[in-house]
């Protein structure tokens, strides 16, 4: 069975460790080397980071996020042994684990090491699909006579490059298509490399929960859950017609996704509607301040993908789900477009206080559309707040000063409340 040694580089057949420097670090398949669709995903990014630019950090658990009426943006996996997960309640999460350093997130910190990772990945093939500032598609089909090697090699050596040139770390996911290759990715983490290969897949996946569908979250899964399928054993049962008639398009997608089939391409400038992030709470809320610190949190999500894929929108979208699972959306359109998290989540937060109704809600989102490239962003000043293009300005220069000199080097007036 073809093997590959993640430390050297060495191709060998079937062994538990590298015959020519002893690493276990080894990965062996059968199609280990005929695959060339990847999914590539930073381990705990923001932490990583983080940690990278403080060394004293490194045997600490920590979480990025907001001030204790905050939420956690994320958090290292020394944390997340405490049970600490993204978008969990900062009280919530220093109670479980109250030896957590918190750290005010430093977005152009975060987007100058992206920066980096993708001119590494350019290097292997133009066919990059990013997802967000920590994650991308990577289509490396027909590159092995330009690299002189497969493209399971050539990703072991971009995390490898990744780590003693930029001291981050990601996991791999290799497969035949993209739905699989993003499973893949999150099978083996942090430090992984997993693949799924054509003659495993229908095995692989007949007894694994569909929620492992990008898009099934928790509404979803009550729809299915009502029509008996929880595995993509249940979906198989199923006749492609009645998916359709019960869940429309979605039904469809269903229907091939079961089956492990993905025809979709890595597309390097795939047409993006809209951006968007959302979280459902622990807990139904009503709390206002938890509300805030939400969306500051999925503010700076959506920035940072926007970011990501060049772009900017001139729609800001608020999203709530009451307790009743019915849907409550706000919009406001821009004056021009943006893609900096300060202004989308001024006027998300605008948004919300413009809800009359007092809550409880299970779910928020914040979303950014009718996109434009990102040279046309934030153009022009707020007529409505002169301060705007200020506070822009002065988070461009405090995320720079913090990503040379460290988190503590500027602290906002109201992170020492």
């Amino acid at each position: 069975m073809p093997a590959l040694c993640r430390d050297c580089l060495h191709s060998f057949d079937t062994g538990r460790r590298c015959p020519a420097c002893g690493s276990p670090r080894v990965i062996s398949h059968p199609e280990l080397f005929d695959l060339s669709i990847a999914h590539m995903d930073c381990d705990a990014f923001y932490a990583s980071v983080e940690k990278r630019d403080d060394p004293s950090l490194a045997d600490k658990p920590v979480i990025v996020g907001g001030g204790k009426r905050g939420v956690v943006s994320t958090c290292c996996y020394i944390a997340r042994t405490y049970g600490v997960r993204s978008a969990m309640p900062m009280f919530q999460a220093l109670k479980l684990c109250p030896q957590a350093v918190v750290i005010k997130p430093r977005g152009e910190a975060y987007a100058t090491a992206s920066r980096a990772i993708r001119g590494m990945m350019e290097e292997l093939t133009p066919a990059i699909e990013p997802l967000s500032l920590d994650e991308a598609f990577i289509d490396l089909t027909g590159t092995a006579r330009l690299h002189h090697a497969p493209p399971a090699v050539m990703l072991a050596r971009l995390v490898r490059r990744m780590e003693t040139e930029l001291g981050l770390s990601g996991s791999i996911g290799l497969s035949h298509n993209k739905f699989l290759a993003k499973v893949a990715s999150d099978l083996d983490k942090p430090r992984g490399f997993a693949v799924i290969g054509k003659a495993e897949t229908a095995d692989f996946l007949r007894d694994r929960p569909v929620r492992l569908i990008w898009g099934v979250g928790e509404a979803f899964q009550s729809s299915l859950d009502r029509a008996g399928i929880r595995t993509f054993g249940d979906l198989l049962r199923w006749d492609r017609k009645d998916l359709h008639a019960r869940f429309g398009a979605s039904g469809d997608r269903l229907w091939h996704l079961a089956r492990g089939e993905d025809r979709r391409r890595v597309t390097r400038n795939a047409p993006v509607k809209s951006i968007s992030s959302e979280t459902t709470f622990f807990e139904d809320t009503a709390d206002r301040d938890l509300l805030d610190g939400h969306i500051w949190r999925l503010a700076e999500k959506v920035s940072d993908r926007a970011k990501a894929k060049g772009s900017a929108g001139r729609v800001v979208t608020l999203k709530l789900k009451r307790a009743s699972h019915a849907l409550l959306t706000r919009r406001r359109a821009l004056e021009d477009a943006t893609q900096v998290a300060d202004r989308i989540y001024r006027t998300a937060r605008s948004l919300l206080d413009q809800v009359e109704e007092p809550g409880p809600f299970r779910l928020i989102g914040v979303g950014l559309s009718d996109l434009v490239p990102e040279a046309q962003a934030d153009l022009s000043g707020d007529l409505l707040d002169p301060a705007a293009e200020r506070r822009a300005r002065a988070e461009r220069a405090t995320d720079r000063i913090r990503a040379r000199f460290g988190a503590e080097a500027i602290l906002k007036g109201r992170s020492l409340r």
